[in-house]
């Protein structure tokens, strides 16, 4: 497949790319907004001559906010563009940064959609996180002399197979990239076996271990768990999937049986899932509470749905284990270096295809366990909460991994400040 065959096809799916949205919008009803955007109508009056940073959903947004933080302290004369591709994602951004840069929906791979989007943006660099990888966009930068980069660029062999299905389309692609910064080694191979121009391909490593956390998140979080009863066992399930609440609720039963005062903090990945887990868990009879409440944590609540914005990070470190969702079904799961970096033991189910490189240095190291099932869950929560110095050790363990891997940021900035100079 070519180009041109693959932007018919994309004409040809607009019906449904309609009535998907139409869909989302009725479980998640801000998909049903901006929807303008999304071809490039309505667009923000942007300032120019920025740098264009597109991070499709929630995850990567997460991901770009320190090297955004980077290129704002670094070139506060630049305007800021930051794309996504989802409500949460924008949520996000929006609230990470605000007034502070530029947002919008990135507009669908349409020719005339992205050539409407670039002239009105004109921007001097488009960095891409990860690998969403939009051929009639990057296209579009190439025939205006634009450099794209490629961040934080993962390829697992799965993925390389299926781009290898089209190397028609995907070849021409790769290399109108002027930076691919990978993960590992092995990714780097793959995109050079896949058509990428070698000289462009760098191992940076991840920038995800170069998150840092505010010296007021832990001592915000003490001061909060105190009013909860100091001793309390107290345990996070993050970023959870429909068919892993019911999982995870199972488990926190099992040791309410061991521990009465446990508290189970429940935080579904996605917004239009909050009134959902919040019903389950008073459906199955535990005493619950939301976030977004403001009601007190009382001795007799077992369960608090985690249903607000932008806080994750400080729910984590409310928590003395943390449990990573996406896990527990096959959907590849969730960043583990955000409660490894608040020091937290770690557990997750077995589908962690997203994140092979970090869950295997993590498992090595001795702070991720694995877990098929509540049964398995329960039994890890069992023996963590009964042996506080296997915690600590996991614990440390996790940090240990964060320091030794920290650099990617820089390496990546630097890539990014010779494509600048250059352009």
């Amino acid at each position: 497949m070519n180009r041109t065959l693959y932007t018919l096809i994309l004409h040809l799916a607009l019906p449904f790319i309609f009535l998907r949205l139409w869909l989302r919008a009725r479980s998640a009803p801000a998909y049903g907004k901006r929807i303008g955007e999304r071809f490039a109508f309505g667009l923000p009056a942007f300032r120019q001559g920025g740098i264009w940073i597109h991070a499709v959903s929630l995850g990567e947004s997460i991901a770009a906010a320190p090297l955004i933080r980077e290129l704002l302290a670094r070139h506060p004369e630049l305007p800021i563009t930051v794309t996504c591709m989802t409500p949460t994602g924008s949520e996000r951004i929006q609230a990470l940064f605000g007034e502070r840069i530029q947002h919008c929906y990135l507009p669908y791979d349409l020719p005339w959609a992205c050539s409407r989007f670039i002239e009105r943006l004109q921007p001097r660099l488009a960095v891409i996180m990860e690998t969403e990888l939009w051929p009639n966009h990057i296209a579009a930068c190439h025939r205006r002399g634009i450099p794209v980069a490629l961040a934080n660029a993962r390829l697992s062999e799965r993925s390389a197979r299926g781009y290898a299905r089209f190397s028609r389309l995907t070849a021409p692609m790769l290399v109108q990239l002027s930076l691919i910064a990978v993960q590992t080694e092995a990714e780097a191979e793959r995109f050079r076996q896949l058509g990428a121009r070698s000289d462009c391909v760098q191992v940076t490593g991840s920038i995800k271990f170069d998150l840092s956390v505010d010296a007021e998140l832990p001592q915000r979080a003490a001061a909060l768990r105190q009013s909860w009863g100091a001793a309390r066992p107290v345990w996070i399930a993050a970023s959870t999937h429909a068919g892993e609440d019911e999982v995870v609720l199972a488990a926190h039963r099992q040791l309410l049986g061991e521990h009465a005062d446990a508290l189970l903090i429940l935080v579904p990945r996605h917004p239009e899932r909050f009134e959902q887990a919040y019903e389950m868990s008073r459906r199955e009879g535990f005493s619950v509470v939301r976030r977004s409440s403001s009601e007190p944590v009382a001795a007799d609540v077992q369960v608090l749905v985690g249903d607000t914005l932008g806080e994750l990070l400080f729910l984590y470190a409310l928590a003395d284990l943390a449990f990573v969702g996406g896990s527990l079904i096959p959907n590849g799961g969730h960043n583990l270096l955000e409660p490894a970096a608040l020091g937290k033991p770690l557990l997750s189910g077995p589908h962690l295809f997203n994140f092979l490189e970090i869950a295997a240095q993590l498992r090595a190291a001795g702070d991720l366990l694995e877990v098929q099932d509540a049964a398995q869950l329960h039994a890890a929560l069992r023996a963590l909460f009964a042996d506080s110095s296997e915690s600590a050790r996991m614990a440390e363990a996790g940090l240990g991994v964060l320091r030794a891997n920290q650099g990617a940021l820089a390496r990546l900035l630097a890539g990014l400040e010779r494509l600048l100079a250059r352009a």
